[in-house]
């Protein structure tokens, strides 16, 4: 998860020097312990990425001086971490304003994305100059209007982090989407940025901020108090803003990965039910000086950070008589699964009772976390549970919420970063991948935390392997090395996730449009970002596109289906190709090693029978099959008369038809199967009253609710049309419908007379996760005739439920290598549905 950190303490300076407000010049760089000139104090180099704090990066400075510091003729230069030349052009901007005395400068910087929140009114912005990597760099004052190397002695003041070539002395690491480099003394100034900066959460100031009292009070004596009387029992403590001295045990230490701090508990029983007995002592040298085990006395001030009661600013003193141990609570879940009861444990060991299962995977690949939800089964969406507004669905809101918990690593490092992803992934391994569905078992007690405005279960100390000595996850890949064995001809959905044989690189080759890039940690292109036009959205390059394909084959030919729906495939008239194109090389490709004529594809309409290409989707759906199994009836068709502006069918993929039969039967044996790749629940404007999207989450169906009931509409009508074109009254209707089970759009379907045949044969299998909620966006539905031909059918969980990190677009991000072309899992995000049929020989 992305876990909360804060910033450093800041101690002001008192000066002997007094004087009138004049402007002072800003002294060249030299050490400057007793803080006298101009300094950087804090730098956020990661502002606008993904989980950002802040939209922007910014730099700040500090006057620890009893006079303003004029900047007008300095400038703010920056020099990559392993460059050797002058910076110059962007990467040198012209300060002007003044820094109050004894306050701040705050300078914002440009943004990697449009993430995190707006920094407070910056006093310069440099627009897009000055532009500093997370990895490492140089960012520095100079006293003149040139660029000057780092080392020039024109150079006011600087800090090198990472990687970077010339910090002063050694350069501090450690920073992340949540963390800024902060000078731990204000104004102090040693000439060695590892010394003097420290990681904690960003807290830009401005010129406007309340600058620190030269000759603060002296803080009152501390008041002796347990830790239950520290934490009382509301959500805050009754003690806050108070310096307190408590003793206990320490339970949890985290002298690394970020949280900066340890957790310290009431040993004996619990004489205090409805006040929690640990607390959160945040200092990131009290948390290198002790370890879990030790009986200590702590001093600090009470604070309440995010909802999170703890001691800062602390000072610890080692008991040299032990106090007495800590028991971890043994928790029945009930007793636990409101914010109240959860309030009341804060912060102490538990070992909570009862089975656990993964719900969600998502951060594993960022954070290190995943949520778990009470009990046997993930946590469910309610419109896919039952309809919108239901009781029923208010209901399983209200489980949802009870049930969920965050188990985290014990850090807040951000492992896709730069400055981390030469760390390994905790719990993730080549050989073994946690899972939505999987079983936990706790191994070890662990800490009840609350961060982000989530409450967590912490391990004692960071995960830095697999973690199995805090927790163990049952391997449900096993049983989905294959899908289920279905009789009789299979036919399947199989979304290929944006699969372009266009990659990113050959496009701009090609003089088609230009693109950007998500890279690895070598900085290798991996997969597209965004490309001008309709461009491809796939793979960077041909190895990556090679890497996504391997995957793709794998499953499909593990399918062992006659009929595959495709969604999400390249339309490559978009190129100046065959509309086809993409789909030939994905069969090629199938049949390498299938053998030659394992599969055909069904070729696209002429141009005449599609809609114009500008009412095409760069993404589209097709079908492929096995000859050996199937034959083509009729040809293919495509709903053509509800592209027009305003109509359904204007925002998402047309509906694609054709006609089947078994080998060598009759044409009279036909059935009809319709591909569908229905609008996207993502905002946008609204095509339609009702398109708004109700976030309630019992109501919710996301936007464009409207018009997907309309797409259901046309798709029954258009179905039928075809099917009777052919003779036949056989229907099925398969793809991603980017509606969940109980949703609108799916019941004008029930109302026509479908039934959705993943609900009947597997309602406890879904097709999707989102948000770490299961559901099924894809479904295979059959009108009454087609019903009589299904023997049974099979939600393929190779998908939904994995770590994005195994996927080809993740391939190299981190140390720990995952991706693994020879399998099926991660090859999309969807899973593959699958119903057995009886065919009809005439």
């Amino acid at each position: 998860m992305l876990s909360v950190v804060r910033r450093v303490a800041v101690a002001a300076v008192s000066l002997s020097v007094a004087g009138a407000a004049v402007a002072l010049p800003s002294a060249p760089a030299a050490a400057n312990p007793a803080g006298t000139a101009l300094v950087i104090s804090e730098a956020y180099v990661n502002g606008g990425s993904a989980g950002a704090s802040y939209a922007n990066k910014f730099v700040e400075f500090f006057n620890p001086t009893s006079s303003a510091i004029v900047l007008t003729g300095d400038t703010l230069q920056y020099r990559a971490a392993t460059s050797t030349v002058v910076p110059s052009g962007s990467q040198v901007f012209a300060l002007s304003g003044t820094v109050p005395a004894r306050g701040w400068f705050l300078v914002q910087l440009p943004s990697n994305g449009a993430n995190g929140a707006a920094l407070p009114t910056p006093d310069l912005n440099t627009g897009g100059s000055v532009n500093p990597g997370a990895g490492g760099g140089t960012l520095y004052i100079v006293d003149g209007p040139s660029g000057v190397l780092p080392t020039d002695a024109s150079v006011i003041d600087k800090i090198g982090w990472g990687n970077s070539n010339s910090p002063e002395g050694t350069a501090p690491t450690g920073n992340s989407v949540t963390l800024s480099y902060q000078r731990t003394v204000a104004g102090a100034d040693t000439d060695n940025n590892a010394a003097d900066f420290a990681t904690a959460a960003p807290a830009p100031q401005n010129a406007g901020s309340t600058p620190p009292d030269p000759d603060p009070e002296p803080e009152p004596d501390p008041v002796a108090a347990t830790v239950a009387e520290i934490q009382g029992t509301g959500d805050a403590s009754p003690l806050a803003g108070q310096t307190v001295v408590t003793e206990g045990v320490v339970t949890a230490a985290y002298p690394t990965g970020g949280f900066s701090g340890f957790y310290l508990e009431t040993g004996g029983p619990d004489t205090t039910p409805g006040a929690s007995d640990a607390v959160f002592v945040f200092g990131s040298i009290s948390a290198a000086q002790v370890a879990v085990g030790d009986s200590v006395r702590v001093t600090g001030k009470v604070t309440e950070f995010a909802g999170l009661t703890e001691l800062s600013s602390p000072s610890v003193t080692k008991l040299a008589a032990p106090l007495p141990a800590v028991t971890p609570a043994a928790l029945p879940w009930i007793h636990l699964d409101t914010a109240a009861e959860k309030e009341a444990h804060e912060g102490e060991l538990l070992a909570p009772k009862g089975a656990f299962t993964v719900s969600d995977v998502f951060d594993a690949n960022f954070y290190g976390s995943f949520t778990l939800a009470h009990g046997l089964t993930p946590l469910r969406q309610p419109t896919d549970a039952a309809r919108p507004g239901s009781a029923e669905a208010v209901a399983v809101v209200a489980d949802n919420a009870a049930r969920a918990i965050t188990l985290d690593d014990g850090a807040s490092l951000n492992y896709s970063s730069s400055a981390n992803s030469g760390k390994p992934l905790p719990w993730l391994t080549p050989s073994h991948s946690v899972r939505v569905g999987s079983r936990v078992t706790l191994r070890q007690p662990v800490v009840l935390d609350f961060r982000n405005s989530l409450w967590n279960l912490q391990p004692r100390q960071p995960v830095t392997d697999d973690g199995s000595a805090v927790a163990t996850f049952t391997d449900t890949r096993d049983t989905n090395e294959q899908p289920a064995t279905l009789r009789g001809t299979k036919l399947a959905t199989f979304n290929v996730e944006n699969y372009f044989p266009t990659t990113g690189e050959e496009y701009v080759a090609r003089g088609l449009g230009t693109c950007t890039f998500y890279t690895d940690r070598q900085g290798n292109r991996i997969a597209v970002n965004q490309c001008s036009g309709s461009g491809p959205r796939g793979a960077a390059t041909e190895v990556s596109f090679q890497r996504q394909q391997a995957k793709i084959v794998t499953g499909i030919n593990r399918l062992d289906a006659g009929i595959v729906s495709l969604e999400e495939v390249e339309n490559s008239a978009w190129f100046g190709e065959a509309r086809d194109t993409a789909l030939a090389t994905l069969v090629d490709a199938l049949n390498a090693e299938a053998g030659a004529g394992t599969w055909a594809y069904a070729p696209s309409p002429p141009a005449a029978g599609l809609p114009p290409l500008d009412q095409q989707d760069v993404i589209r759906t097709a079908f492929i099959y096995k000859p050996a199994e199937v034959a083509l009836v009729g040809p293919p068709t495509v709903l053509t008369s509800a592209s027009d502006p305003g109509e359904p069918f204007s925002i998402a993929r047309e509906p694609l038809a054709q006609g089947f039969k078994k080998r060598r039967a009759t044409d009279s044996a036909a059935f009809v199967v319709v591909a569908n790749h229905w609008k996207s629940k993502g905002s946008g404007t609204a095509l339609y009253p009702g398109d708004e999207q109700d976030t309630r989450p019992a109501y919710d169906q996301g936007s464009f609710n409207a018009t997907r009931v309309r797409e259901a509409q046309e798709t029954h009508a258009f179905a039928t049309r075809t099917a009777q074109s052919l003779g036949t009254d056989r229907i099925f209707l398969v793809g991603d419908f980017n509606a969940y089970t109980h949703e609108d759009p799916m019941q004008e379907l029930y109302t026509a007379g479908y039934t959705d045949l993943g609900s009947r044969f597997k309602p406890k299998e879904h097709s999707y996760s989102f948000d770490g909620l299961a559901g099924s966006l894809d479904h295979v539905l059959a009108n009454p005739a087609a019903l009589a031909l299904v023997t049974n059918a099979d939600v393929w969980q190779i998908n939904a439920q994995e770590s994005v990190a195994y996927n080809y677009s993740r391939y190299n991000y981190n140390v720990t290598q995952l991706f693994n072309a020879a399998d099926p899992f991660a090859a999309s995000d969807h899973n593959p549905e699958i119903a057995g049929l009886t065919l009809p020989a005439r």
